[in-house]
């Protein structure tokens, strides 16, 4: 049971803190509540180093509260935020099972404003309940998946573009937009809206957030982006000053076989967007991009190049614009590293597309990061790229993966599926045709495109009008007219290829 309890530490809000690059070796942890679970938590965590976790101590509100030997009671839990500078902590531990959501908000937000990343300890009932999965048994090494060290942007003079702003986020409920979300709230805006047409999304994030969800706050915001009349409304009424906008149709295959919603949604739903923060007078406007769109062949790269064109168009007036492209983002719903968990805890095989295909992979806290640091960088509507390294072979990282859960070869099978159809072997972060600058960030660049042809909105108009048609052949080929490397003709999937591979899987 007290191993469960322990592995079970990782079941929630693993997101490394915003503040602090990630260590090597054990993270730095205080245990927040000296009762039994507590006790039982520390212990486990000193005779099973594998967790990652060295606790360091505990915070109580108890004043005759004890810990076991050799881990002190550090003080209450009012001085989380300076005990944590103190002792340079990594992770605080909630380890109250009956503790309000009160609380656990209060305690969150102290351990965001420090730095700290939160982790929750179910009740013992939950922890007996649950069987431990694979992905729970450790923190993952970054470093060790992506062959780099995890880059963090975020400078304190960048916190300050939404300190005592009125924020708005976009897609609040996707990976994206949640963490996004998680960050700038701590950053202490004036207030933040989060915009999403699933409720179920807005739901899941205010219990995130607040540890209850009520769904009775002003601040939780139902709309469509593809609704303008709304859209308007909206900023009218609420005169955001800063805008995030990741909502977004992003899955490459899905948009492949239905063109014309991955256009209304990613090109017409953000030139609402945009339109409607000229009008209003918003300070800043960053759009959420994607490496696909530099040189797009597919269907969700075209239309987020056309995204960023839009934004670029608008650049130069009141608003600062700024788009910012990044790769696949690991650990996000979807993603290919939760995919993998899931296959090789069923034992099944693991697929990936060809033995050769590259990608640019990062952490949701650098791709949040870098959305933050490149929104005080805003000006002329520049596509703002952060520095990654070499592309990641997905072979690679399904091996390194494994191997830190002690999985070899004959552990588990690759099975390679093909390229699906607007898949590339290799992605790039630029254009061939886009001049690469630096900026005042040592690992961001800055990609500027040609400026927008003056037939630009005429085009886009024709291409969300064939959209709304659902004309799929007509939307094709009004984006090969704006973009030189998109195809009117959908590129074909690569058949599978046979098994094993000459690697050896």
């Amino acid at each position: 049971m007290a191993l469960e309890i322990a592995a079970s530490v990782f079941e929630q809000n693993d997101a490394p803190a915003p503040r602090r690059a990630r260590r090597v070796g054990a993270l730095r942890t205080i245990i927040i509540g000296a009762g039994e679970a507590g006790k039982t938590l520390a212990r486990d965590l000193r005779r099973t180093p594998e967790y990652g976790l060295l606790p360091l101590g505990f915070l109580d509100d108890n004043p005759s509260a004890k810990g076991p030997a050799g881990i002190p009671i550090l003080g209450t839990t009012l001085e989380l935020e300076s005990i944590a500078a103190a002792f340079d902590v990594d992770v605080a531990v909630v380890a109250i099972p009956s503790l309000s959501p009160q609380n656990i908000r209060r305690l969150a937000q102290s351990a965001s404003a420090a730095g700290v990343s939160v982790r929750y300890l179910p009740s013992f009932g939950a922890a007996l309940e649950r069987d431990a999965r694979i992905s729970d048994l450790r923190r993952l090494r970054v470093d060790r998946l992506l062959g780099r060290q995890e880059v963090h942007v975020v400078r304190t003079a960048s916190r300050a573009v939404v300190e005592g702003k009125r924020v708005l986020v976009t897609g609040a409920g996707g990976s994206i937009g949640s963490e996004l979300c998680r960050q700038i709230r701590s950053f202490r805006p004036a207030a933040l809206y989060l915009l999403d047409h699933d409720e179920s999304n807005l739901h899941r994030l205010q219990m995130e957030l607040d540890g209850q969800a009520l769904l009775d706050s002003d601040e939780l915001l139902i709309a469509d982006i593809r609704d303008s009349h709304r859209i308007k409304q909206l900023f009218e009424d609420l005169r955001f000053e800063v805008v995030f906008h990741a909502a977004a149709h992003k899955h490459l295959p899905l948009l492949e076989r239905n063109p014309c919603e991955g256009i209304k949604s990613n090109v017409m739903g953000t030139r609402h967007l945009v339109e409607a923060a000229v009008d209003t007078g918003v300070e800043r406007f960053i759009l959420i991009s994607t490496d696909k769109a530099a040189d797009p062949i597919s269907i969700l790269g075209a239309s987020k190049r056309v995204a960023e064109m839009i934004v670029q168009a608008h650049a130069g007036g009141f608003t600062r614009f700024a788009s910012v492209r990044f790769g696949n983002v690991l650990g996000s719903r979807g993603s290919f590293l939760s995919v993998l968990s899931e296959q090789i805890e069923k034992g099944e095989a693991v697929t990936v597309t060809h033995p050769d295909v590259t990608r640019f992979f990062m952490t949701v806290e650098e791709a949040v990061g870098l959305v933050i640091e490149s929104a005080s960088m805003a000006e002329l509507g520049e596509t703002f790229v952060l520095d990654m390294g070499e592309p990641v072979r997905i072979v690679d990282l399904v091996h390194n993966y494994a191997a830190q859960f002690n999985l070899h070869e004959g552990d588990f099978v690759i099975s390679y599926t093909g390229l699906r159809g607007g898949e590339k072997l290799n992605e790039a972060l630029f254009s061939e045709s886009e001049q690469r600058l630096r900026t005042e960030h040592p690992r961001i660049w800055a990609a500027m495109p040609a400026a927008p042809t003056a037939d630009l909105d005429v085009v886009i108009d024709r291409l969300i009008e064939a959209a709304s048609f659902n004309r799929s052949a007509v939307v094709r080929q009004h984006l090969a007219e704006l973009l030189p490397a998109f195809s009117r003709t959908p590129t074909a999937a690569a058949p599978a290829l046979a098994a094993p591979y000459p690697d050896g899987f």
